[in-house]
């Protein structure tokens, strides 16, 4: 087990270290100086070259890369060109809507998911099954930023059961803020669930056609009982891919859902980044995203071996 962590531990770090260098080189390649685009097009060069200096945007590239990755080992984010204050706070500020918002859709999406991934596996071929199927194929296919407007259509427009949006902050109270987050992880989650659920019950499936299953049937047990006290477990490596998948997916990726609902999160900071020419938001952030998915993917290579313990032995 220790090999195995080492190795995947030597990955990680080579992966964080491979996106950066691949991020700060996108970011640089696009088009456009911050100077000039916050300065005006008026602006005079020597002003031009005067906030170019300020904002650490002088010498050649590697040096540039250097001291914006030192930056991040020493938790330095930087400081940003529009707001003038340091990335770090408005990452703090933001990470406070993005996180809870991801962790709520992906407890709604799981807690779906695995009970009905399990019945459609139970029950395969009979009307739950077919049913589970159907809606779970419309789940993939309907795109989550249309689902959330009509989810704010239907219960924050006319049910007015919760709000079209808006983050009311943590310092108004728990229920308040869960409320407001509701829609957004609804829409995030369903989608997610349909695809969760659609491989939770072909991994069973699969597991339910090995010999120790046919024993465990051949011994007394029924279908569902084979499912639950057997099958489950050695399923859950594929589900486990996926769960880190979504985790990734819903907290670097919801920047469409927090758009919808306006919510102030990562995903709205690095819009507004781009469209103001504020690089190092951009490039900090997308860093910081990009590391919680490599991390997260780590997580579950451990979780790989708890699972199934013939990988502790490679």
């Amino acid at each position: 087990m220790l090999r195995y962590t080492l190795s995947r531990l030597v990955s990680l770090v080579a992966s964080l270290a491979v996106a950066s260098v691949v991020i700060f080189a996108v970011v640089e390649i696009i088009p456009g100086d911050p100077a000039s685009f916050m300065l005006g097009l008026n602006a005079s060069d020597e002003t031009v070259a005067a906030l170019r200096a300020q904002l650490g945007l002088e010498g050649g590239p590697v040096e540039r890369y250097l001291s914006w990755a030192g930056g991040l080992l020493t938790g330095d984010l930087g400081t940003s060109y529009t707001y003038r204050v340091p990335v770090a706070d408005l990452v703090a500020a933001r990470i406070g809507v993005s996180l809870p918002l991801t962790l709520y859709a992906l407890a709604l999406s799981t807690a779906i998911a695995i009970p009905t991934g399990l019945i459609a596996a139970a029950r395969r071929g009979r009307a739950a099954d077919v049913a589970v199927m159907g809606v779970t194929q419309l789940g993939v296919a309907v795109p989550n930023f249309w689902f959330a407007m009509l989810l704010v259509l239907v219960f924050a427009i006319t049910l007015r059961w919760f709000p079209s949006g808006g983050f009311p902050g943590w310092d108004k109270g728990l229920w308040p803020n869960l409320v407001a987050l509701t829609l957004p992880a609804i829409a995030l989650a369903l989608p997610q669930a349909s695809i969760l659920a659609r491989v939770m019950r072909s991994a069973v499936l699969e597991t339910l056609s090995q010999d120790y299953i046919r024993t465990a049937r051949a011994k007394g047990l029924t279908r569902a009982q084979a499912v639950t006290r057997h099958a489950f477990r050695n399923a859950l490596i594929p589900v486990l891919t996926i769960l880190g998948l979504q985790f990734s997916f819903l907290l670097a990726g919801a920047i469409i859902i927090e758009n919808v609902f306006f919510l102030p999160g990562l995903g709205r900071l690095i819009f507004q980044g781009i469209t103001q020419r504020d690089l190092i938001v951009v490039e900090s952030v997308v860093m910081l995203l990009v590391a919680a998915v490599i991390v997260v993917n780590f997580l579950v290579d451990l979780a790989y071996a708890a699972a199934d313990p013939r990988l502790r032995r490679r």
